[in-house]
């Protein structure tokens, strides 16, 4: 028979095992939005132009000229187009060619984290300035 003295001693020594065991670290958090880095965005993306459309599909990584710079591959079935990108705090910058020496597209926009699910918001704007900004979404493909 314990008596309730030894009892709560050793529920207080097993809790501290159990504490300075490590057996209680949580998962890291997700990052805030203005904790992102741009080694955070390497991987897949989707893409959807105007909410409308097929998709593209967005693939990021390390820009091996620029360190903190992102270099990629816009794609959709048979047209490739190579990308570049910067993040700023929660600021992203895509610049798009389609001959690999002009920029034929500029996207603006911001992310956002929402309980670990990334994305980005904002405008693509066509070198031709007459041609009305399209609105996008690019959404992390990590969660799907």
């Amino acid at each position: 028979m314990s008596t309730p003295h030894q009892l709560l001693w050793a529920t207080t020594f097993m809790a501290a095992l159990f504490a300075l065991s490590g057996c209680t670290s949580l998962p890291p958090a997700c990052p805030a939005s203005d904790d992102l880095k741009p080694e955070q965005l390497h991987g897949m993306w989707t893409v959807q132009l105007d909410g409308a459309g097929p998709h593209w599909s967005l693939q990021l990584g390390p820009h091996p000229e620029h360190q903190g710079s992102l270099r990629g591959e816009l794609t959709q079935g048979a047209l490739r187009y190579p990308v570049v990108a910067d993040l700023d705090g929660q600021d992203f910058t895509l610049e798009e060619s389609h001959d690999g020496r002009r920029i034929a597209a500029t996207w603006l926009g911001a992310v956002q984290v929402q309980h670990c699910d990334w994305s980005i918001t904002g405008e693509r704007q066509m070198g031709d300035a007459k041609r009305p900004p399209q609105s996008f979404v690019i959404l992390s493909n990590r969660l799907r």
